[in-house]
């Protein structure tokens, strides 16, 4: 029994050994002899095996370029270094080798044009010289205009034109800080200096460089020598750095393009006496209304306002001009206004002795006249409320003021409440008036009728009353009432001429000196008062004059500078 049940198992074993050798099919004999189901065959798909893990590299990213880089001169004008505004992602390098790009003096990609004058103090004679006496200056040559005085300029003026012109000579230039050149030369005459236009100052001379003067209205920079040009230049240094394709416009955003722009200037022409009576009034008749101005027209139309001082009324009733008349009591022929049209009156003062000579019909007709022509008028109105109000202007953002008022005894100002006339001064209204304007913004030009003197030398009233109205704020004071030119001084912040001579009136035979005359050319540039140019007249008969000779202004400079207030 045991031995059966031992071969039985055995059997079993076997059968399982070669059911797992053959994998699958053989039918199982179940325990209980009955045969097991056979189970169907199922084909296994091998997994396939992963990649061998290896290291990664990462993507290559693109190299960004650095962005444009600009260098800034040293030696930029202030006002120019500081008026520019880069392009966003634009960067200012510190040094020209970091720079791609360069802005400096010299040719390339021109950003701005800087004008430069040359300066002495204000009385000096000498007018004007040539590029070539100024450049032999510069080099050292010897027997220039200059006499070996040096050209005093500041550091930055200095670097500027050692590019233009070269290194100076030893000793041919004088570096001095900006703020101190001026009196610096004023202590040290003869002094000449370059400086930048916008430093420009009243107490400063221009002088012309070959006939061309940056304060003269038909300017013009082509042939000007005194002028730099500051360009954006490729860095040659910089190599591969320079930025391809770049163009400079995509530099700069904003800039100063430069220091003298005609748009900010105004030019203010101050005239003496005029009176349309007598031998003037004669002549007129027999040569013509405009026969007077035809040698210095052209002079009083160049600028942008042109005053003229007219003492004496139109009256319709006017008898025909006497030369030889006798007594001061005039008038005009209402034709004759179109002597005052012809050469571009701007602006007429009624401060004169004479407005009311004809009496109050002929004072309201010659105001309805000059309302007429549309030109305004101050010194003098319909009534006293008027003839005291100035007259204010704006012209290329200048603000400009004028008031003027007669200081003789006051039988000459006859404006009243009711009564047309002169206004008779009275300083301290005048005065507060003055400083109201300035302190409105307003640049107060004030003007006199007064005791008139036939002398170059300023006399003690005239030096009192004119002050006063320079304290209270005046920028220029001028006097409408001598009949010969008087000197002038600068007091405080104040231009102040004590007297210009006649304009259009009949003296000139009394001797020299009423037969010169002065017309006064102020600028004013950019809310400022900036210089004075004097314009010498000569009479050459009772009613014309014509700009004076080279030697004829030489002797009228030298007489009023030497009366002059300095």
């Amino acid at each position: 029994m045991k031995r059966a049940q031992l071969n039985q198992q055995l059997l079993i074993v076997l059968l399982v050994a070669s059911f797992l050798a053959s994998g699958c099919g053989i039918p199982v004999p179940s325990p209980t002899g009955t045969a097991l189901p056979v189970l169907p065959s199922i084909e296994v798909t091998p997994t396939p095996p992963l990649p061998t893990p290896t290291a990664t590299t990462p993507a290559p990213t693109a190299t960004l370029p650095p962005p444009p880089a600009i260098w800034l001169a040293d030696y930029l004008p202030p006002s120019l270094a500081q008026s520019i505004q880069l392009v966003e992602g634009v960067v200012q390098a510190g040094e020209p080798a970091e720079a791609q790009y360069l802005l400096q003096a010299g040719d390339g990609y021109l950003l701005s044009q800087w004008i430069y004058a040359l300066v002495a103090p204000f009385p000096t004679i000498t007018d004007g010289v040539s590029q070539t006496e100024l450049l032999g200056t510069w080099q050292g040559k010897a027997g220039q205009i200059f006499d070996g005085s040096p050209l005093l300029m500041d550091e930055a003026t200095l670097e500027i034109f050692r590019v233009i012109w070269g290194s100076p000579a030893d000793g041919a230039v004088k570096v001095l800080p900006g703020d101190k050149l001026l009196d610096y030369a004023w202590q040290n005459q003869p002094s000449w200096a370059i400086v930048p236009f916008e430093t420009l100052e009243p107490r400063w001379k221009v002088l012309a460089v070959d006939g061309i003067s940056p304060l003269a209205q038909d300017f013009g920079p082509a042939a000007y020598p005194l002028k730099a040009s500051f360009s954006l230049q490729e860095n040659p240094a910089a190599g591969s750095m320079s930025g391809e394709g770049l163009s400079p416009e995509a530099l700069v955003l904003n800039w100063q393009p430069t220091n003298r722009d005609a748009e900010k200037m105004t030019s203010v022409m101050m005239t003496g006496v005029t009176a349309l009576v007598r031998a003037t009034a004669e002549t007129m008749r027999r040569k013509g209304i405009t026969y007077p101005a035809q040698d210095i027209r052209d002079w009083l139309r160049s600028a942008d306002i042109t005053h003229v001082s007219n003492e004496i009324p139109f009256a319709e009733d006017c008898p025909t001009p006497d030369a030889w008349q006798t007594d001061l009591v005039f008038c005009s022929n209402p034709a004759y206004i179109d002597l005052l049209i012809d050469i571009g009156t701007d602006i007429v003062e009624l401060t004169g002795d004479h407005f009311g000579d004809w009496g109050a019909d002929a004072m309201r007709f010659t105001l309805d006249l000059y309302n007429q022509y549309g030109i305004p008028y101050y010194g003098g109105g319909y009534n006293l409320e008027e003839a005291r109000k100035p007259w204010l202007v704006e012209h290329n953002g200048n603000r400009l003021a004028f008031i003027g008022c007669n200081a003789k005894a006051p039988g000459y100002g006859t404006a009243r409440e009711n009564n047309p006339g002169a206004v008779y001064c009275d300083f301290e209204l005048l005065k507060a008036e003055i400083s109201r304007l300035k302190s409105d913004g307003y640049l107060p030009i004030v003007t006199f009728q007064h005791i008139e003197y036939y002398t170059y030398v300023p006399q003690p009233k005239l030096i009192e009353d004119f002050r006063s109205v320079a304290e209270a704020g005046a920028v220029v004071v001028s006097g409408s009432q001598s009949h010969q030119p008087h000197g002038m001084e600068f007091y405080q912040d104040a231009f102040i001429h004590y007297g210009l001579g006649n304009l259009f009136f009949d003296q000139y035979h009394m001797g020299l000196p009423t037969g010169q005359g002065f017309i006064d050319r102020h600028v004013f540039y950019d809310g400022r008062y900036i210089g004075t140019e004097l314009l010498g007249i000569r009479f050459i008969d009772y009613a014309r004059s014509r700009p004076m000779t080279a030697e004829e202004r030489q002797e009228l400079l030298q007489s009023v500078f030497e009366a002059s207030l300095w």
